[in-house]
């Protein structure tokens, strides 16, 4: 049995202002408009004999992470289910108690294949082929990484050292490829020393991929990071009782996760273990880090520009330009990226786009609001988009689902004027509930408690109108919430 671990967390700061904490890196939609995590999910789904997709993503992102492979439209068959972290706490504990959920359902030989959410990769067939090198080693009890074969002296990435090929590990399909021993794992290196790991094509880039049986991978936990699988150990037993058989979904114990080791699976196990070999592999892959690498999946114009979206260029050259809704006209410029959304615009010179993570610690300083959200937020009821935002009052444009509702609520400082745009709203102002028709409204006074929702089959489209003297999102007192939000959590609107 082989179960894909989809690892799906991180800012990606330096795809700002794409990517923000609420709406990471794995949510960036590609030109040709699927998500990060739905090409994983979706790979993962096409490989052979595959029934169960587990992700492991913070439990914010449950939600979003589910509309995302519901609109993916894989397999029927596949069961999605997920393992939801309070906080992040990097890939060893992650990849621990997902090896004891699976270890737990369907036995320590069930087969593990982890796989990043933000990872993009081309021929899938090679990609296919290599999971299947990985597949023979792992129930060998060996721990497999994936080594990506070089195409330059890449500064970006960890390598791997290759050893001696095992000849017990053949492809089941071409009958060639095989899986080799590591020799050690190596940090980022300079240009001068890629260019000499090149020349001795012993070294691999390594992608941050594994397969492992959920047993072997715990033994090594065992010997190698005791401390680690003791904490997540019982930090397991803790999460266990909680598990949703309905949903498929389970959030870890936060309690006892603080108490599990922030380490990644290369720390931890990988570098230390003398269990580990490497399948080499020749497909295509790119972890998106930098808008430099998104600019690279677009093809070029003569001048060596890339333009996604709408854009007017005179003069100008190896530019990357991305707009979602505007015009961008380019004069005389040469050598940028130009990213703009709704509510942000990012102008950096092409040299500099590891540097973008900065402009994100400044928001964070500043307590400016773009570091996190975009204007439109992505709620589990449906979408809500900050029109405008002023002194005393705010303008919201609010989708809600069909059959979804907003929790049954409370603000203390605003009142909020309803105006439907199309469809019905079933409305609980105070000690009534109500039919608001599209064209007409309600007013909820401040203190009142009350609830949205969209009774019919299709999307229902409101104004919500913001009035008091404070408007923050963290003016909420929940008392009913179908999602399972209390209201000690930490605020998000409605």
């Amino acid at each position: 049995m082989l179960i894909p671990v989809i690892l799906s967390g991180g800012a990606g700061t330096r795809l700002w202002p794409v990517s923000r904490e609420a709406h990471p890196k794995p949510f960036m939609k590609l030109a040709d408009g699927q998500s990060l995590l739905q090409k994983t999910y979706l790979r993962a789904a096409g490989l052979p004999g595959v029934k169960e997709i587990l992700t492991i993503t913070n439990r914010e992102y449950y939600f979003k992470s589910k509309d995302e492979y519901e609109a993916a439209d894989a397999k029927a068959a596949i069961q999605p289910t997920f393992l939801l972290e309070p906080f992040g706490r990097n890939t060893a504990p992650a990849i621990a108690l997902g090896a004891m959920k699976i270890a737990a359902k369907h036995g320590p030989d069930a087969l593990m294949l982890v796989l990043s959410a933000d990872h993009l990769i081309g021929n899938l067939d090679s990609f296919s082929t290599a999971v299947e090198i990985a597949c023979h080693a792992a129930r060998d009890d060996a721990l497999v990484t994936f080594g990506i074969v070089p195409s330059g002296p890449e500064t970006g990435f960890g390598y791997i050292e290759c050893g001696d090929t095992l000849s017990t590990t053949p492809s089941p399909l071409r009958g060639e490829g095989h899986a080799r021993t590591v020799l050690r794992f190596v940090e980022k290196p300079t240009r001068e020393i890629a260019v000499e790991y090149l020349a001795t094509g012993r070294y691999l880039w390594n992608s941050g991929m594994f397969c492992f049986k959920a047993g072997a991978i715990l033994r090594e936990l065992a010997s190698h990071a005791p401390q680690l699988h003791q904490a997540a150990l019982a930090c397991w037993e803790s999460t266990r009782a909680k598990a949703d058989a309905k949903t498929g979904m389970l959030e870890i114990d936060p309690a006892t996760f603080a108490h599990v080791p922030d380490i990644s699976i290369d720390y931890a196990i990988m570098e230390r273990s003398r269990n580990v070999v490497v399948v080499p592999s020749d497909f295509s892959w790119s972890d998106i880090g930098s808008w430099g690498a998104v600019s690279d999946l677009t093809r070029p114009d003569a001048a060596g520009n890339r333009v996604v979206g709408e854009a007017i260029l005179v003069d100008t050259g190896n530019t990357y330009i991305q707009s979602e809704d505007r015009l961008v006209a380019a004069v005389g410029l040469e050598n940028l990226i130009i990213v703009d959304t709704p509510d942000a615009l990012l102008v950096a010179n092409r040299d500099r786009v590891q540097d973008v993570k900065k402009v994100v610690e400044q928001l964070k300083l500043q307590s400016h609001e773009s570091y996190k959200l975009h204007r439109t937020v992505s709620r589990p009821w449906g979408t809500y988009t900050v029109l405008e935002d002023g002194a005393r009052f705010k303008i919201k444009r609010i989708v809600v689902k069909p059959g979804a509702s907003l929790s049954l609520q409370m603000h203390h400082h605003r009142s909020e004027h309803w105006i439907v745009v199309s469809g019905m709203a079933r409305v609980v102002n105070g000690e009534r509930e109500i039919f608001v028709n599209t064209n007409e409204s309600t007013f909820i006074p401040a203190g009142h408690k009350h609830r949205l929702e969209n009774p019919g089959i299709l999307d229902l489209v409101m104004i919500e109108v913001q009035s008091g003297e404070y408007l923050g999102e963290d003016d909420i007192v929940r008392f009913e919430d179908v999602y399972g939000r209390a209201a000690a959590e930490t605020p998000e609107n409605n």
